[in-house]
């Protein structure tokens, strides 16, 4: 096949054969994995976390490892501007071309020097009107007190601060000192009532009936609805906005070229239509997107419409690490206090 001699005419000659992958969990499909192996001859070594703090943290404990990671956007934001991220070369990345112009120069990484997208999506809620009859609109509609305990959310702090700022018609961008103080009491009241924390697969909760509601990934909304119509998701009110999960190298990236030419293989369509197979997020690659079958174009999670434009997260007054920090001792009192 043409590409895969175009392909392999980009892989570098003296290179180390192991890549090391940090990823999300189930974002990455084995196919791809073993197709670039196979194309390449390298070895792929993954490691997987759940939570974008989780990556810093695996980053931080084995610095001049991994050569590609997959944050999202507001990550790939703070690294680049600690320093923290490779420059790309655009020539062994010639693929690049097929990626949807929307998607690129984003505020995260305006000139595209560091990040491609991976996949794009939204978080919303997800609804079983199985179980649950009436309408629900808004992230405050999810914590009123009345699905306490049948609720699952993801595990991502920066979101959980981002829903409660909503919630209060506050920039979700506001990170601030003043804007946490504000929000602290709406996440005392709210997070009591999560029966399950899950960034893995929050999907399942919903599945095995453990919880009847939940906000999550739009790919996982996606992937409930393909199951049964019953599970719809919901844009809130307040307003939503996209994440741009990206691969990105660390500057001390041991392997660059062979971390390029595996960007290059999962841009190519018939490897990135393999990706949406597996995740049906929104696919940020348009020549991929035209591979789609009419059922994943139609799924009103994958690609919803009557939106307006969506934005993506940003942090305006404090690091990514700070919020962090700052709803996990809220969650670490709720904790403490459940205790008997």
């Amino acid at each position: 096949m043409l590409w895969m001699m175009s392909f392999a005419c980009l892989l570098p000659a003296a290179e180390a054969r192991e890549l090391h992958l940090l990823c999300w969990t189930e974002y990455v499909p084995k196919s791809v994995i073993q197709g670039f192996e196979k194309t390449s001859g390298a070895k792929v070594l993954v490691e997987y976390y759940n939570s974008n703090e989780q990556m810093l943290e695996k980053l931080r404990a084995k610095p001049g490892y991994y050569d590609l990671i997959q944050p999202s956007g507001a990550y790939v934001e703070t690294l680049a501007k600690q320093g923290d991220l490779a420059l790309l070369d655009y020539q062994r990345i010639p693929n690049a071309r097929h990626l949807d112009p929307q998607y690129r120069g984003l505020s995260h990484d305006p000139e595209n020097r560091y990040s491609v997208p991976w996949l794009v999506g939204t978080m919303g809620i997800v609804v079983n009107t199985g179980r649950i009859k009436e309408p629900i609109r808004t992230w405050a509609d999810v914590f009123k007190g009345k699905y306490s305990g049948r609720i699952v959310v993801v595990d991502d702090n920066r979101e959980i601060a981002a829903w409660a700022l909503a919630s209060l018609g506050m920039p979700i961008t506001d990170v601030s000192d003043g804007a946490l103080k504000k929000v602290k009491p709406v996440l005392e009241k709210w997070l009591p009532q999560v029966a399950v924390f899950d960034s893995d697969s929050p999907k399942d909760a919903l599945l095995s009936g453990k919880a009847d509601i939940g906000i999550v990934w739009s790919g996982e909304a996606a992937a409930l609805w393909l199951k049964d119509r019953k599970y719809q998701y919901v844009m809130p009110k307040e307003g939503a906005h996209m994440f741009v999960d990206s691969l990105a190298m660390p500057k001390a990236a041991p392997a660059k070229e062979l971390a390029e030419a595996f960007i290059n293989h999962c841009l190519e369509p018939k490897v990135s239509l393999l990706i949406s197979a597996e995740y049906p997020y929104t696919n940020p690659n348009l020549a991929a997107r035209k591979l789609l079958r009419p059922e994943q174009r139609d799924n009103p999670a994958s690609y919803p419409r009557h939106i307006k434009k969506l934005s993506p997260l940003r942090n305006e007054g404090n690091t990514t690490k700070a919020v962090s920090e700052f709803v996990q001792q809220i969650r670490s009192g709720i904790n403490a206090k459940a205790k008997p």
